[in-house]
C-alpha cells in the first residue's frame, strides 16, 4: 500500500521522507511498551540459542545482502542500502510471524530484544567494513542515529511499562497498528522520494531483496538444524535471521546517505510481510516435528 502510494502521488509522499527518523522513533517507542525483563531471561535459559541466533543476523545477512548487491552490479549507493539492511537487527514483526509459524515465541522474542540492543555498535561497524570501500561511512554518526531512534526509545518504553504497568496493557492492543501504520508512511515516503529510480531499477532491486530475504530464512533454518536446535527453535532462527527492521535501514540511509540508498529498505519492508505470512501458513499446519518438545510460547504475539 505505501509502495503504490509513494508511485502515484510521488511528489506528495516524499514530503515525509524528513520525517522518517521520527516515525521509526515512534515504532521503537511502541516496541519498548511490548518489552518486559522477563525476555531477557529466556537468554540465561537458553544461551546458545540465543547467541547462535544473534550471531548468524549479524554476520549472515550482512555479507548476503553485500554479496547479492555485488553479483547484481547495483550501483554504491544501493550496495549501501542492501548492507544497511542485513545489518539492521531483528524485525518489527518477527515474532508474530514466528508466533503464527507455531515457532518459539520467547526464543524470538529474545533474539529480536537482544540483537536491537546491539545494533548501535553493530550496524555502524558492519555498515563501515562491508561499505566502507564504496561510499564514505560515517559510523559516529551512524552510531548516534540509533541511539536517537531505537536505543533510546525501546529502553524508554520498557521503563515506561515498568512503571506504569496497568496503562500500557490497555493501550498494547493498539500497538500492531501504530507500527504498520508506521512502516506504510516509511515506505510510501521512501519511493516517493526515488519513483523514477523505482520505475527505472526497481525490478533488479526487487530481486535483490527477495534473493536476500528468501535465502536469509533459509539459511536461518539450517544452521538451527546443523547445531540441533529442536524445530520450533529453527523456526524462530529463520525468521529471526530473515526479518530485518528494515525501517531502520531506510531511516539511517535518508539521513546519512541519499534517497536512493534507502529503497532496498523500502522494498524489504513490503516484501518480507509477505514472505513471513506465507512460511506462518505453511508451518502454521504442520506441528513441529519435535513431539517431546513444547516451543516456549507466550500469551499472545508481539508486534
Amino acid at each position: 500500500m505505501g509502495g503504490v502510494a509513494g508511485l502515484l502521488v510521488p511528489e506528495q509522499a516524499s514530503l515525509l521522507a524528513p520525517h522518517i527518523s521520527l516515525l521509526l522513533g515512534v515504532i521503537m517507542f511502541g516496541i519498548g511498551l511490548t518489552m518486559r525483563p522477563v525476555d531477557f531471561a529466556v537468554v540465561a535459559r537458553h544461551p546458545k540459542a540465543v547467541i547462535l541466533g544473534v550471531l548468524a543476523q549479524y554476520t549472515v545477512m550482512p555479507l548476503l545482502g553485500w554479496a547479492i548487491a555485488q553479483a547484481l552490479g547495483l550501483p554504491p549507493l544501493l550496495v549501501v542500502g542492501m548492507v544497511l539492511v542485513g545489518a539492521s537487527p531483528g524485525g518489527t514483526a518477527s515474532n508474530v510471524i514466528v508466533y503464527l509459524a507455531r515457532g518459539d515465541v520467547a526464543l524470538s522474542v529474545a533474539m529480536t530484544s537482544v540483537s536491537t540492543l546491539l545494533a548501535p555498535l553493530a550496524t555502524p561497524l558492519l555498515v563501515l567494513g562491508l561499505a566502507g570501500s564504496t561510499l564514505p561511512v560515517p559510523a559516529g554518526d551512524l552510531f548516534v542515529s540509533i541511539l536517537q531512534v531505537v536505543l533510546l526509545p525501546v529502553v524508554a518504553g520498557l521503563l515506561l511499562r515498568m512503571a506504569a504497568h496497568r496503562f500500557v496493557e490497555r493501550v498494547l492492543p493498539a500497538m500492531p497498528l501504530v507500527s504498520v501504520t508506521g512502516i506504510v508512511v516509511v515506505v510510501a515516503a521512501v519511493v516517493g522520494a526515488n519513483a523514477d529510480a523505482v520505475l527505472s531499477t526497481g525490478l533488479l532491486v526487487a530481486l535483490a531483496v527477495v534473493l536476500h530475504n528468501c535465502v536469509g530464512l533459509g539459511l536461518g533454518y539450517l544452521i538451527g538444524m546443523a547445531v540441533k536446535l529442536p524445530e520450533a527453535a529453527r523456526r524462530a532462527a529463520s525468521v529471526e535471521v530473515g526479518m530485518q527492521n528494515s525501517g531502520l535501514a531506510a531511516a539511517l540511509a535518508t539521513a546519512h546517505f541519499a534517497p536512493l540508498a534507502a529503497l532496498p529498505g523500502a522494498l524489504f519492508s513490503v516484501w518480507h510481510n509477505m514472505s513471513g505470512a506465507l512460511i506462518a501458513t505453511y508451518w502454521a499446519r504442520r506441528a513441529p516435528e519435535d513431539a517431546s518438545v513444547e516451543p516456549a510460547q507466550e500469551d499472545s504475539p508481539r508486534s
